[in-house]
């Protein structure tokens, strides 16, 4: 009986060791994509993005976009020479920046159309390196009680608790593929 159980619990660990993790492919130069962040052990480990109140957000319950599609509660990213943006089929840009200066510390956020970026805000920048979103070689940061509970998102200058914030959280944040004719446009509030 007890070299039966033992076989058994050898064979079952043997399986599971040769079964393969789950693994999203590298995307390296998608036309449209979300972003999954990516930090084992934390509250936003697997965290969808959200656009809203020209910023954006991990595990925002409700974005309230007017989207082409219901219940779209993620945002939709494109990446052209550098800039971010969030897709709308409509011809209004909404194009993101950064200012890493020591007022913004980091601040990550997005304007709307002819909008202006506030002053010593960057809007190149941005890649995809190894199925991965950077700015400037620099990562994200996500710090806790936000709008609803929300991480606000901010990109890492140097400073580990921007704006007051506490307990914020490196992370990588894992571009994911939208297949073409999959994309949901929206206009994300301001």
């Amino acid at each position: 009986m007890q070299f039966s159980a033992i076989t058994a619990l050898t064979t079952l660990a043997g399986l599971a060791v040769a079964s393969p993790t789950p693994q999203l492919p590298v995307a390296t130069n998608p036309s449209y994509f979300s972003l999954l962040a990516i930090r084992s052990g934390s509250a936003i480990q697997y965290a969808t993005f959200s656009a809203a109140k020209s910023s954006l957000f991990a595990n925002l319950p409700a974005q309230n976009a007017s989207c082409d599609a219901e219940g779209v509660n993620t945002a939709t990213f494109t990446l052209n020479n550098g800039t971010l943006n969030l897709y709308a089929a409509s011809a209004t840009p909404q194009t993101f920046y950064v200012d890493r200066s020591g007022m913004g510390q980091g601040k990550l956020g997005y304007t709307t159309g002819a909008q202006p970026a506030p002053r010593n805000a960057e809007r190149t920048g941005w890649e995809i390196r190894d199925g991965y979103l950077y700015f400037n070689e620099a990562g994200l940061i996500a710090c806790p009680n936000s709008i609803d509970g929300a991480w606000s998102v901010w990109v890492s200058a140097g400073i580990e608790n921007p704006a007051g914030n506490s307990n914020c959280t490196a992370f990588a944040p894992k571009v994911v593929e939208i297949a073409e004719g999959s994309q949901v446009g929206c206009l994300y509030t301001q």
